[in-house]
């Protein structure tokens, strides 16, 4: 039962009814988080904002995908791992793409590099060393991709625990944080790639 209500969009203020109506024609349908940023129009408009404008930065929409998928498993948050997975197909992600995100890694360096940024980032609270940093930058991800990575990370934050706060109910299919994530790591193990 979410603890906020999903607003409706023939029973907003206008405001709201406006930003949600822009969602419906963009995607088609209206998620659930949408609807509970509605509560507040200036949320949802700030949410839309953000996501907007780093939509239009130097990393793909593949990318912005998967450092959703990483901050999501990080926080555990299946409404935002439901929805990133299927928009991450929607962009061209494949399930080994999918799942490696989620674990922080990817087959491509600089990719991997962005995914280990963005998950240092949350773990260690945006408290990088230098290390960090020139780890991120020797997979060559530039000074505009390290703010983006950064962005993303604070935009999904938003998202993550909003989500956790509201108790936003699923509209996506269903992926549970950590479940596919122990198969994962069984199956690693079992090939000898996991070394532990």
């Amino acid at each position: 039962m979410p603890r906020l209500p999903l607003i409706q969009n023939d029973s907003t203020p206008s405001r709201a009814q406006e930003l949600l109506g822009g969602v419906q024609k963009k995607l088609g349908l209206v998620p659930n988080l949408t609807r509970v940023l509605a509560n507040s129009p200036a949320a949802l408009e700030g949410y839309l904002a953000f996501s907007g404008a780093l939509a239009t930065g130097t990393l793909s929409a593949a990318a912005r995908e998967e450092l959703a998928l990483a901050i999501g498993e990080v926080h555990g948050c299946g409404y935002c791992l439901s929805a990133h997975t299927a928009i991450g197909k929607r962009v061209g992600l494949k399930e080994d793409a999918i799942l490696d995100a989620r674990l922080g890694r990817s087959a491509d360096p600089k990719s991997n590099a962005r995914l280990v940024l963005a998950r240092t980032i949350a773990l260690k609270r945006g408290e990088l060393t230098d290390a960090d940093l020139r780890a991120a930058r020797d997979a060559g991800v530039t000074d505009a991709e390290i703010v983006e990575v950064v962005a993303a990370v604070a935009l999904n934050v938003y998202t993550n625990w909003l989500n956790h706060i509201a108790v936003t109910p699923i509209d996506f299919p269903e992926v549970k944080p950590g479940v596919e994530m122990s198969e994962a790591h069984a199956s690693s193990c079992a090939t000898g790639a996991c070394g532990a």
